[in-house]
C-alpha cells in the first residue's frame, strides 16, 4: 500500500511540472503568435500601431521626467532598444505565467491575453499622433488570435474523457472473456493511469509546431512589408537635389579646427551626430506626400506647403551648433553641422505673423511632429533675427531619416526640446498661456536658452600620463547665439589659466580649445575648465540637474601622473 501511494504521489508530483511547463510553453507560443499577428495587421493600418510601438510609446509619455534622463546617462542614444527589448521581456513573462496558469484555469489564461489586448489597443489609440480607431486593430486581433491558441493548446493537456475510457474498457472485457481475473484488473489499472496521463501528446505537438511556423512567417511577412512601405519615403529622398542657397554659410576659418588628437571634429558627421527623441520607430516620410500647415493667432495668411514649394523658396545655408537639453556637464549630445533650409522668420512674415514685440498676439510657436509630438518656441526669438530656420538638408545632403527628414527645425540659441522639432508637419502660432506642448506638460521650462558650456575632450578620465610630459589638455566649448569669448583651465585648486582658443566661425558654433600641461608631478590631479560668453556671463561653478532648463556647472577629469 505504501509504495502504490509513494508511486501515485510522485506520479502526481512528475504530472503537475508536466502541465506547467507544457502550460507555459503554450503561453509563450500564444503571445509569439498575438505579436506576430498584431505585426502584420498593422501593415494595413500603420506600423506605429503595432502593440510593442504603441505601449512603449505610452511608456515614454508616462516615464518621469527624471527616469527619462537616467536612461539616456545609462543607454544613451539605445535607450529606445532597450525599452523595447525590456517590453518583450515582461510580454515574455507575463505569456509563461498566463500559460501556466491557464494549464488548471481554462478560460483565465486566455481571458488574460484578451486583457493584454484591450492595453494594447488603449496605447494605441491614445497616443498623440493616433487619428483613428483603427490603431486598435493590431492590437485587437493579436490578443483574439493569442487567446483563442491558448484556448485550443491547453485544450490538448487535459485527460481524455473518462467516458471513452469507460467504453474501451467495456469492449476489452466482451473481447477478452476467457483472460483470466489478475490480467483483467491489470489492464484496468493500466487505463486507470492512463485516465490521470492521457493528454493528446500528438495534437499538442502538431498544434504547437503548426503555431511556431506560422508566427514565425507572418512576423517575417509583416516586418518585411511594413520596411516596404518606407520605400516610397526612401525614393523621395533620392531623388531630392538641393538647390544653391541664396544665402550660403561663410568659408569656415582655416583655424577653426585644431589639430589635436581625440578633439571633437569641428563639424560633425551626420551618422556620429547624436539623435535624442521619443520615436521608437524612426518616421519615413515621403517628401512628394508632406505637407506643412501654418494657422494660428496673427496669421492672416494662412499657408499648406509642399516640400517643393520649399525648394523653389530662397535657401540660407548656416553652420549651428545644436545641443541637447538632456547633455550633462560633460556630455555627447551636443553637435556642429551645416543646415540648409528656409528662414522660418521670412516664411511667418509671409503668413502675415508679427513678433509679441511689434503687436503680435502670438508669443509662442508651436511645431507638431509626424509621431505627434508637439514643440513650442517663443515667437520673438525665432522673428529676432537669428538664423532659425526650416531645414531640408544636413552637411550638404537632405536630411536623413532620423535628423527629421523631410523637414526639421533648426533655432540657434535654444535646447532642441523648444525649437528643433523634427518631421515637422504643423506650425500653430499660439500664446503660452494657451498651450503647454509636450515637454512644458512634464515639468521642463517653457523657455531654454543654451547655458555657456565647456568640455575637456582629452585627456580623457583616469588617462596616466607620464612625469614631465607636456599633455595637450583640449576640448570645446559653446554658447550658441551669443558666442565664446574666453575658455580657462585649472590644474587642481591652482589658478585659472588661459587657454588658446581656434578661430571663430560664427556665434551660433562651437569653439574648440586647447592648454599644454607640462605634468611635472607625480600622483592624481584634477583638470578642470570653464568658459566665458561674449556678453562676459562665466560659466557658473553650480551643479544643477539637466530638468527643467539644462545642466550647469564646471566639466572636470582626473588623470594620473606616473
Amino acid at each position: 500500500m505504501t509504495g502504490v501511494s509513494e508511486e501515485a504521489r510522485t506520479s502526481r508530483h512528475r504530472g503537475g511540472w508536466r502541465l506547467g511547463g507544457l502550460g507555459s510553453l503554450s503561453g509563450l507560443l500564444a503571445g509569439c503568435s498575438a505579436l506576430a499577428t498584431a505585426e502584420l495587421v498593422s501593415v494595413a493600418v500603420r506600423p506605429e500601431s503595432s502593440p510593442v510601438i504603441a505601449v512603449g510609446g505610452a511608456a515614454i509619455d508616462r516615464t518621469p521626467p527624471a527616469v527619462k534622463d537616467w536612461a539616456i546617462r545609462q543607454f544613451g542614444t539605445d535607450d529606445k532598444l532597450v525599452l523595447q527589448l525590456g517590453i518583450l521581456a515582461v510580454l515574455t513573462l507575463l505569456a509563461l505565467v498566463l500559460g501556466a496558469l491557464a494549464a488548471r484555469f481554462w478560460r483565465i489564461g486566455s481571458a488574460g491575453v484578451l486583457l493584454f489586448g484591450v492595453i494594447g489597443a488603449f496605447a494605441a489609440t491614445n497616443r498623440p499622433d493616433s487619428t483613428s480607431l483603427t490603431d486598435a486593430l493590431p492590437s485587437v486581433a493579436g490578443a483574439v488570435v493569442g487567446a483563442g491558441l491558448l484556448y485550443y493548446l491547453v485544450g490538448r493537456l487535459r485527460p481524455r474523457p473518462a467516458k471513452a475510457l469507460a467504453d474501451a474498457d467495456q469492449a476489452s472485457e466482451t473481447s477478452n472473456a476467457s483472460n483470466t481475473s489478475k490480467a483483467s484488473k491489470a489492464s484496468k489499472a493500466s487505463k486507470a493511469s492512463k485516465a490521470e496521463t492521457g493528454w493528446d501528446r500528438r495534437g499538442f505537438i502538431v498544434a504547437a509546431t503548426a503555431a511556431a511556423a506560422a508566427s514565425a512567417g507572418a512576423a517575417l511577412l509583416g516586418r518585411s512589408l511594413n520596411g516596404a512601405q518606407g520605400q516610397n519615403a526612401i525614393a523621395s529622398r533620392n531623388q531630392v537635389r538641393l538647390p544653391a542657397p541664396a544665402s550660403p554659410a561663410s568659408p569656415t576659418p582655416k583655424g577653426a579646427a585644431l589639430r589635436v588628437k581625440d578633439v571633437s571634429t569641428f563639424m560633425t558627421p551626420h551618422q556620429d551626430f547624436y539623435r535624442v527623441d521619443t520615436a521608437l520607430v524612426v518616421p519615413k516620410v515621403d517628401a512628394t506626400a508632406w505637407r506643412l500647415r501654418i494657422h494660428g493667432k496673427g496669421v492672416t495668411r494662412e499657408k499648406t506647403l509642399t516640400f517643393a514649394d520649399l525648394l523653389r523658396m530662397p535657401l540660407i545655408e548656416r553652420n549651428i551648433t545644436l545641443a541637447c537639453v538632456s547633455n550633462e556637464v560633460g556630455g555627447p549630445y551636443v553637435g556642429n553641422a551645416r543646415w540648409i533650409g528656409v528662414r522660418l522668420a521670412d516664411l511667418l512674415t509671409q503668413c502675415g505673423v508679427e513678433p509679441p514685440s511689434k503687436g503680435g498676439p502670438a508669443d509662442q510657436l508651436v511645431a507638431r511632429s509626424v509621431d505627434g509630438m508637439t514643440i513650442g518656441s517663443p515667437v520673438e526669438d525665432v522673428m529676432d533675427g537669428r538664423d532659425a530656420m526650416l531645414a531640408l538638408g544636413m552637411n550638404g545632403e537632405p536630411l536623413p531619416f532620423a535628423h527629421g527628414f523631410p523637414v526639421r527645425m533648426v533655432v540657434p540659441g535654444l535646447y532642441g526640446f523648444v525649437s528643433a522639432c523634427k518631421w515637422i508637419q504643423d506650425i500653430e502660432l499660439t500664446t503660452f498661456d494657451d498651450y503647454d506642448p509636450y515637454w512644458v506638460k512634464r515639468d521642463w521650462a517653457r523657455r531654454a536658452p543654451i547655458k555657456t558650456q565647456s568640455r575637456i575632450d582629452t585627456p580623457k578620465p583616469f588617462a596616466r600620463p607620464k612625469s614631465g610630459d607636456t599633455v595637450m589638455v583640449a576640448g570645446v566649448a559653446w554658447a550658441q547665439h551669443r558666442g565664446i569669448d574666453k575658455v580657462e583651465v585649472r590644474v587642481d585648486d591652482g589658478a585659472w589659466q588661459q587657454a588658446e582658443l581656434a578661430a571663430e566661425d560664427t556665434r551660433d558654433t562651437w569653439r574648440q580649445w586647447s592648454f599644454p600641461w607640462k605634468a611635472a608631478s607625480g600622483g592624481g590631479h584634477t583638470l578642470t575648465v570653464r568658459a566665458t560668453d561674449r556678453t562676459g556671463e562665466t560659466q557658473t561653478q553650480k551643479r544643477t540637474r539637466t530638468i527643467p532648463d539644462g545642466s550647469s556647472g564646471w566639466h572636470s577629469v582626473v588623470v594620473t601622473v606616473d
